[in-house]
């Protein structure tokens, strides 16, 4: 996954905090259109607001001081109604009765706590950036807030013998195992054709670990990445924050043992609009406690960077090409507009992740004007 043009803007453009970027990346030409200057405006509104110290408390839409615990539903006799219903309102559900075992979850955590405490030099030799993969950290002489992490590819490998990751990696895959089934019966429900069912090379996974560290704003600094679900095993009784469409940033507190699934940006335009999404990665909640210690285990099913990103039509439909073109199309009688324009992911993706747009959805610049 290596991108020549944007890779060299990584290196040459001047570091925001710990490697983020702060230009975006060439905006896709098929969305020149929709580019409005109040959109322009708002996105620098909100990498100004970014740039401001991590200790500054600012306004949320809701504190995520309290908890709630999110909808449940049994993995083992999931319906694609039930699926629906539940992500379609608050965009992430828990998922129990699942064959994803406690035992390769705490295996897995094991390995992944050993990779914080690599030298650093270790940890940039072993994992090499190729955005969206590698290591990323804050400066070590620089409290800028800015947690580290690991980005993996679904083998979880390294280029050294030294580091073997064998229950990450059996982690890993037990957990995409359980996202396409989800991404399946997530299509059914929506009646439209399942992309990565019809082409299993249409889709990627990145295992993204992150440290934890007491007193950070929950994934104020800790990049977004596009994804069509997320998934992250509850291995012990422990708030997430999260950051939804429907009630900004919430608290939730899964059962131990169950997966929290949710919903990201390409399931939303997938879905045209009809689902509700969960913008980055749900984070480990820590108190004040200097010596508190956590990671953050997150699968993401995400897609190819050369991808297209498009509301899926509905199964049977023939010249999906002609028809994903046009802003409404005529199925069966019935007019369906388009809620969101075709999306450059590879543009989109660059621009997301380094930009960190928390306080403007990013997704807004692509939707249909009415």
């Amino acid at each position: 996954m290596a991108f020549s043009t944007h890779e060299q803007q990584h290196q040459l453009l001047s570091n925001l905090h710990g490697g983020a970027t702060s230009a975006p990346p060439p905006t896709p030409s098929n969305n020149t259109s929709n580019l409005l200057s109040s959109s322009d405006a708002a996105d620098a509104l909100s990498r100004l607001l970014h740039r401001l110290p991590p200790n500054l408390s600012l306004p949320n839409r809701r504190s995520p001081s309290s908890s709630t615990s999110p909808p449940s539903l049994s993995f083992s006799s999931l319906t694609p109604n039930e699926l629906l219903s539940s992500v379609s309102k608050s965009g992430f559900v828990q998922l129990t009765d699942h064959s994803v075992s406690s035992k390769l979850a705490n295996s897995a955590e094991s390995e992944s706590l050993k990779l914080f405490d690599l030298s650093r030099d270790q940890k940039e030799s072993f994992f090499p950036q190729n955005w969206p993969l590698g290591y990323e950290g804050g400066d070590n002489d620089d409290d800028d807030g800015i947690t580290e992490s690991f980005r993996l590819a679904l083998s979880c490998s390294t280029v050294s013998d030294e580091l073997k990751l064998d229950s990450l990696n059996e982690f890993a895959r037990a957990l995409e195992k359980v996202g396409l089934n989800i991404i399946d019966v997530l299509t059914k429900g929506l009646g439209v054709v399942n992309p990565v069912e019809e082409d299993p090379t249409r889709f990627s996974s990145i295992m993204w670990i992150s440290e934890c560290l007491a007193g950070n704003k929950p994934g104020s600094r800790s990049g977004f990445y596009p994804f069509i679900i997320g998934l992250q095993y509850q291995i012990r009784c422990q708030k997430h924050s999260l950051l939804s469409d429907s009630s900004g940033w919430i608290s939730v507190l899964p059962h131990v043992d169950s997966i929290l699934v949710t919903v990201g940006d390409i399931a939303q335009v997938w879905s045209n609009g009809k689902l509700k999404k969960v913008r980055g990665r749900p984070m480990a909640t820590l108190g004040d406690e200097n010596d508190s210690r956590c990671i953050t285990m997150s699968l993401l099913i995400t897609l190819p960077t050369e991808s297209n990103v498009a509301p899926l039509l509905p199964i049977g439909i023939k010249d999906k090409v002609e028809d994903a073109d046009e802003e409404e199309s005529d199925i069966g009688g019935e007019v369906q507009k388009k809620v969101f324009n075709n999306i450059d992911f590879e543009d989109y993706a660059w621009r997301v992740y380094h930009e960190c747009l928390l306080f403007k959805d990013p997704l807004d610049r692509y939707r249909v004007t009415q």
